[in-house]
């Protein structure tokens, strides 16, 4: 059955007790308003505006070493998750409602539901 994905979050992992004063630095870095401090009710994470089309930009609080990572959305987490196996990559674990897998090359990136309204009409069709 064919399901389908696309590039759909660029995410500022910040190792830091505070996230407040590290959304305002990128913020003003970037020049992009912040769209919600506090997207999940957690305060774990923020999300910056963003141009129609353009990727979303998430800052999320965590216990890891800071870094960026990349969210793919899909309308079948586990057949992409299928497909990005048979490319190489290997599943970490299921967090709440994604997955978060690990390239070849070691990095991490997670897959997880349709973030956008165009997600249809921009994704890749896999069979």
């Amino acid at each position: 059955m064919p399901h389908r994905s696309r590039l759909s979050t660029f995410v500022l992992d910040c190792q830091v007790d505070d996230l407040a004063p590290h959304i305002e630095f990128w913020s003003q870095a970037l020049g992009r308003p912040v769209v919600s401090p506090d997207q999940d009710g957690d305060g774990r994470y923020a999300e910056l505006e963003r141009a129609l089309g353009e990727p979303i930009l998430l800052l999320q609080q965590v216990d890891h070493a800071s870094r960026i990572h990349l969210d793919i959305e899909s309308d079948d987490i586990d057949a992409e998750a299928e497909r990005l196996e048979a490319l190489g990559a290997k599943r970490i674990g299921f967090v709440k409602r994604w997955w978060v897998m690990e390239a070849p090359s070691g990095h991490r990136f997670c897959i997880v539901r349709p973030q956008r309204e165009d997600f249809a009409r921009h994704a890749n069709t896999w069979d």
